[in-house]
Parts: C-alpha cells; structure tokens; sequence
C-alpha cells in the first residue's frame, strides 16, 4: 500500500496530465462573417481564399431575410447552383457550423448562384 504522501503525489501528476492534456487537445472554435462587412452578396464566391477553417468552426451569413438564403448542397448542387435535398435558411443571420472536409453553400435564389452566390469551405 502506498504511503499517503506517495498517493497524494501520484494523485497531483495524475491530475496535472489530465489538465495538460485537455489545454493541448482543446481548440476554441472561430466565427467566419461570411463576406466579411459586406455579408452574404453577389460574387462572394472567393470569400474563402487565403482563410483557414477547422471542423467546428461557424460561418455567419449576414443578408437581408427574404432577399436571399442559404443552401448547404454537395459538389453536385454547388457545381449546377440547385439545390437538391439541401438544408435551407433563411433567418438573415445564419450560423452554420463546418464539418471535416467539403462544405458547400449557394443562394438558391433564382439566378443568385450564378452570380457566384456561392462558397466552397475547405475544413481541416
């Protein structure tokens, strides 16, 4: 049986991995406003370039409700702008949160994605 002032010891370093262990494996996730100030518009598409987004990090669609919307599609309805089976918003303050890999979003506004209403995410 150990001795108390071993237990205690063994308890300390015990605890003091976990707490290291949690601060080096944690990460706070970010808020993307997607097109910055000028929010969710026309010819966004290349919003994403030169950012780097990680799983978990949100992006925030800013945009007048009824003017547009947001669409998370696959490549498919990112490349022909429709948007198949995908989830709709619509508040005007959409908060979407990435997932690992490929996320891709359009204005299923008629004629909106193609005016490059449009975003492909890459999460890491």
């Amino acid at each position: 049986m150990a001795q108390p002032q071993q237990a205690r010891s063994a308890l300390v370093i015990l605890a003091l991995a976990v707490v290291g262990h949690c601060l080096l494996g944690h990460t706070e996730a970010t808020d993307f406003v997607v097109g910055d100030a000028g929010g969710w518009k026309f010819n966004v598409i290349d919003w994403p370039n030169g950012k780097s987004f990680k799983a978990g990090d949100v992006l925030v669609f800013n945009y007048a409700a009824g003017a547009h919307n947001v669409v998370a599609v696959n490549e498919v309805g990112y490349d022909q702008c429709f948007p198949f089976d995908g989830k709709v918003y619509t508040s005007g303050k959409d908060r979407i949160t990435l997932v690992k890999g490929d996320n891709y979003f359009i204005c299923a506004f008629p004629g909106h994605c193609e005016a490059n209403m449009k975003i492909k995410v890459t999460a890491a």
